[in-house]
């Protein structure tokens, strides 16, 4: 578990956290979003103890990350941004130096097990540097599963991979969630919506939002919207969707033949839509709910912050 309460990080005179809390669950994926410089990587180096905080308090397994940083090591697995290979070791060999740096009981043990764990054991004697991006990846995973850590930290795990990649880590990392708490750290938003089970959002040091994808797109949807296409000329569609009840607006969506509608937030306008095509004698083509994207969230609130933030002019 994490627990995090008014943690706060000043650069001189510049913050790059102020004041933020969260918690982090046991078997739970916390994915933590903001654009490039939001003060994520500094968060989490607050957390693994490469860094103290200026102010407020933080807990890693049930540890203060000041005053127990050492049991916080023990008990934490990280992989940063950019891992710390060696090109010139082997994958077995670097897997037991940075165990014997650990103190890993049953040393042998483990570094087969992380191997078999991560698919490796095909390139258990390959030199680092002669592996694909991907490979280095789960090297730099496997150096944090080591010490079977209660707590996993991931800073852009997947940054410069390819999609099957990228796709290849994803599953990997959600399989790892059984007994400990993972924080991974994106900017990617989609990432944080396949393999999180709750996110926060975080835009110039402070917390902007916190919840599940689903209940962030639910509580800034907004209106209800729907795109339907019907076997009709635009204006003979129109017409007869002007019968729906509570619809508030018909808009063209610049695609041929489509039209997006709108109505009132909690709303769903499929049934009444589909009622009022058939009805006119069309043959109805396409009808779907448009969704909001996490991308659209986290635009929108990044966007709320930089406007509260800005002067008055």
């Amino acid at each position: 578990m994490i627990e995090v309460e008014n943690l706060t990080k000043y650069y001189g005179p510049l913050p790059a956290v102020q004041e933020i809390s969260f918690r982090a669950l046991r078997g739970e994926i916390l994915g933590f979003l903001g654009p490039n410089g939001a003060g994520k990587t500094t968060t989490m180096r607050i957390l693994t103890g490469f860094m103290p905080p200026s102010a407020g308090k933080a807990t890693v397994a049930g540890y203060d990350v000041v005053e127990d940083s050492l049991e916080v090591r023990r008990r934490v697995g990280y992989m940063p941004e950019t891992v710390p290979l060696y090109p010139e070791m082997a994958v077995t060999e670097y897997l037991e130096f940075m165990g014997s740096l650990r103190r890993v009981e049953n040393l042998d043990e483990r570094v087969d097990s992380v191997l078999e764990q991560l698919g490796l054991e095909d390139r258990a004697t390959s030199f680092i540097g002669a592996l694909s991006k991907g490979l280095r990846q789960r090297v730099g995973l496997a150096q944090a599963l080591l010490h079977e850590p209660e707590v996993l930290i991931l800073d852009e795990p997947t940054i410069g991979l390819d999609p099957a990649q990228i796709i290849e880590v994803r599953e990997l990392i959600a399989g790892l969630r059984a007994n400990r708490t993972i924080m991974l750290s994106t900017h990617i938003l989609s990432e944080a919506q396949q393999v999180c089970d709750r996110v926060l959002i975080i835009n110039r040091g402070r917390i902007v939002a916190e919840d599940t994808p689903a209940n962030l797109q639910a509580q800034l949807a907004g209106a209800e919207r729907v795109l339907v296409r019907a076997a009709a000329e635009t204006a003979e569609l129109t017409r007869a969707l002007r019968k729906v009840p509570g619809l508030d607006a018909i808009e063209p969506t610049g695609e041929e033949g489509m039209l997006e509608l709108s109505g009132p937030p909690g709303k769903d306008l499929r049934p009444a839509v589909a009622r009022a095509v058939v009805k006119a004698g069309l043959d109805l083509l396409e009808l779907r709910a448009v969704g909001v994207s996490l991308e659209s969230i986290f635009l929108q609130l990044t966007r709320e912050e930089t406007q509260e933030d800005s002067p008055v002019e």
